[in-house]
C-alpha cells in the first residue's frame, strides 16, 4: 500500500496516542517536514522532547508526550493562504481565538500562523493543533 501524506500519517498516530493516554509514539517513516512540525508543536509545549532514531532506511521518530493536545492534523490539499485571509483560517479551524497553532509553510520556512503575521509573509497551509 502506498502511502500518500507521511504527515498526515504521524498527526494521525500522535492524535491516537494521545487519546489513548500513552506517554510516547514511534513514527515512521521520518521526513524534514515532520521534524519541522514536531518542533514547533514542542516549542509551543504541545509535546515533550522527539528523537530521530537512524535506521539506514526511512527513519524514526520517538516522540514523548505530555498529554497536553487535544486534536492535531493536516489540511489536504495544501491551500494558498494571503495575509489577510489567515484570520479567516483561524476562526475556520481552531476551537477559541487564543487557543491552538495554524502551521504554515511560507518561503520563510515552516512557521505558525502568528509568527506568519508578524514577519509579513503568506504561504501554504500545512495543518494545525491544540
Amino acid at each position: 500500500m502506498v502511502r500518500i501524506s507521511v504527515l498526515n500519517d504521524c498527526l494521525k498516530s500522535i492524535n491516537n496516542a494521545e487519546k489513548k493516554g500513552k506517554r510516547q509514539v514511534l513514527i515512521r517513516p521520518s521526513s524534514k517536514v515532520i521534524i519541522k512540525f514536531l518542533s514547533l508543536m514542542q516549542q509551543k509545549g504541545y509535546i515533550g522532547e522527539f528523537e530521530e532514531v537512524d535506521d539506514h532506511r526511512s527513519g524514526k521518530i520517538v516522540v514523548q508526550l505530555n498529554g497536553r493536545i487535544n486534536k492535531c492534523g493536516v489540511i489536504s490539499p495544501r491551500f494558498n493562504v494571503k495575509l489577510n485571509r489567515i484570520e479567516e483560517w483561524v476562526n475556520y479551524l481552531l476551537p477559541a481565538r487564543q487557543f491552538g497553532h495554524i502551521v504554515l509553510t511560507t518561503s520563510s520556512g515552516i512557521m505558525d500562523h502568528e509568527e506568519a503575521r508578524r514577519k509579513k509573509v503568506a504561504g501554504k497551509i500545512l495543518g494545525y493543533f491544540y
